[in-house]
């Protein structure tokens, strides 16, 4: 009778299905991004979800298909330190994220120079303007020297953006001390020492 009891009492990994019915409800209370930070819910486990470094959402090995879906999910997403978790009010479980959660698909640039503004869209429909509060940041493959762009989003969960606009970038790049790299929102961010550049 003890054990039963303890195993009842002990929180249940919960499904994707039911994980997705918990976020729709939260994010149905407000308007905007659900307030991830501010729930502290009991640790549920992980549950066998990864986005791959592309911005594909598998579940149980599948990718899953419905764009919807995967936008609830993304509300719902949450990194504390190195991990990443979903969480509702009553639940948080861990899932896997190979390299970023998100990927900027595209942006748009609007004036030159200082004045310049970059504005990326993520693969889950979100938007965001570099600055001082979105920071890009490039980080090089220690072997190739290849560089790995990103935007940061929100609380600490970050975009990879794709090659395609890591191109369109770089042919608005500009050179300050030094360096060559990207004007926006007031900001000038770093993408490699100019004496690296070809």
């Amino acid at each position: 009778m003890e054990m039963a009891k303890a195993m009842s009492d002990k929180p249940q990994t919960p499904s994707a299905d039911g994980l997705a019915e918990s976020a729709r409800a939260a994010g149905a209370k407000g308007k905007g991004l659900p307030p991830v930070h501010e729930w502290n819910p009991p640790f549920c486990g992980d549950l066998d979800m990864r986005i791959a470094r592309d911005g594909t959402w598998f579940y149980q090995g599948t990718p899953i298909g419905r764009p919807g879906l995967v936008r609830l999910f993304s509300t719902i997403l949450r990194r504390d330190g190195d991990a990443y978790f979903l969480v509702t009010p009553v639940e948080k479980v861990g899932i896997t994220v190979d390299d970023a959660p998100f990927v900027a698909v595209d942006f748009e640039a609007a004036g030159t120079g200082r004045e310049q503004t970059l504005t990326f869209e993520t693969n889950v429909g979100d938007h965001v303007t570099a600055g001082p509060d979105h920071p890009i940041r490039v980080e090089r493959d220690a072997d190739t020297g290849e560089p790995a762009p990103y935007v940061h989003v929100r609380a600490g969960l970050e975009a990879l953006i794709d090659r395609k606009s890591f191109y369109r970038l770089v042919e608005i790049g500009d050179r300050q001390e030094g360096w060559f790299g990207l004007w926006s929102g007031g900001t000038f961010f770093r993408v490699i020492p100019e004496a690296e550049l070809p």
